[in-house]
């Protein structure tokens, strides 16, 4: 059974380093001294004396303990911080992901049943674990994120905050001892710390946070919960809708999410498109790459289709005709013939078979100038 009221979320982001976890810890003991009743549902110190310091005083809810492979970890419970019902909870590193055996496999799926039954929380992330930010940051960085959460929870946010600190600054916390322990520095400074990467986060973050205002500003101020924000961005939309045509194949996911990114600045709802030779049967790898963009699919708020059709444009005009698109997005062949074949390119009959819909070719960024790929 859930509360009628749903709680309130706060993030803070969105780069590691930046003393998220000592801001949230300030603002529960700020709580506290106000008479809110807040309590620690999960932090993680690091080993870090001021942030444990931050911590004394404040009601710890008992963490669930588990066993796996023969260890013991220690996750959140999310129940019984239900059961204990504080006014707010504070929980760190929203997008971990729960060791098996857990009752949920993401920390943000605890999150949201604390929210279900009323429960404020106010919690922290870093913007490379962003799902549709997933591609772009392994393409800044060269570092490929495996753990990622949906744009569509952040979206849900209450409120976002993001802390911002110079690279010179990171670096500085760093060597000082305020990120890592002194046997991990040498390693974060020549691996995700370096200045170039952390200069590259920085400039997403802004973006990112940039974007979501300019999201909620054209919503009314009137318009005050959640639900009505929905719905008032609903009706600030000006009729776009975005149709991705991809296929089985990796670079799928890549063109699902950049599809994504251009429908959220546009407001748009985003619409994939998978088209099949009638009766052909996929293979095992393009049906699992398929499933795996299904997935992505609903993890971004996308919507996956699948139609069978022996031409592509033909096939793409009609289900653009049933969904209302105003912009194609496709992505670029894997050859140069492959833009032309059979004397018209696939954009050429997309612009014949759909007039008035615009026609973006999405390039693969990670192609390098000698013409290999990132691994």
């Amino acid at each position: 059974m859930t509360d009628e009221r749903r709680g309130r979320l706060k993030v803070l982001g969105y780069a590691a380093g930046v003393g998220k976890t000592f801001q949230m810890l300030t603002e529960a003991r700020e709580m506290k001294d106000r008479g809110i009743d807040v309590v620690i549902g999960y932090f993680e110190p690091h080993g870090r004396k001021e942030t444990i310091a931050l911590s004394e005083g404040l009601e710890h809810v008992p963490r669930q303990v588990i066993e796996y492979r023969g260890s013991q970890f220690e996750e959140m419970d999310a129940d019984a911080v239900v059961r204990r019902h504080p006014q707010v909870a504070v929980v760190d590193e929203f997008p971990h992901t729960n060791v098996p055996g857990s009752s949920r496999l993401k920390r943000w799926e605890d999150v949201q049943v604390l929210l279900e039954h009323g429960i404020d929380v106010l919690t922290t992330m870093n913007v490379q674990h962003l799902e549709s930010l997933n591609d772009q940051v392994a393409d800044l960085t060269g570092v490929r994120v495996r753990e990622t959460f949906p744009d569509t929870v952040l979206g849900s946010a209450d409120e976002v905050v993001l802390l911002d600190l110079t690279p010179q600054a990171l670096i500085q916390r760093l060597r000082e001892g305020k990120v890592y322990p002194p046997e991990r520095v040498d390693a974060a400074l020549n691996n995700f710390f370096k200045i170039e990467n952390l200069n590259a986060l920085r400039e997403v973050a802004l973006r990112q946070v940039a974007e979501d205002v300019e999201a909620k500003r054209i919503v009314p101020e009137t318009l005050g919960t959640r639900e009505d924000r929905v719905a008032g961005a609903s009706s600030q939309a000006v009729g776009e809708r975005l149709l991705a045509l991809i296929s089985a194949r990796p670079s799928a996911q890549r063109l699902a999410r950049r599809a994504w990114r251009s429908a959220q600045r546009l407001g748009a709802e985003l619409d994939l498109l998978y088209v099949k030779k009638p009766g052909a049967q996929l293979d095992r790898g393009a049906q699992e790459q398929l499933d795996a963009t299904r997935k992505l699919a609903a993890a971004l708020g996308a919507h996956l289709i699948v139609e069978e059709g022996r031409d592509v444009a033909h096939t793409a005009a009609r289900v653009g005709v049933e969904r209302g698109t105003t912009y194609v997005l496709i992505g670029e062949p894997r050859s140069a013939k492959g833009l032309r074949r059979f004397g018209v390119s696939l954009p050429e009959k997309l612009l014949e078979e759909m007039p008035g819909v615009d026609i973006r070719i999405v390039t693969d960024r990670t192609k390098r100038r000698d013409g290999k790929e990132e691994l």
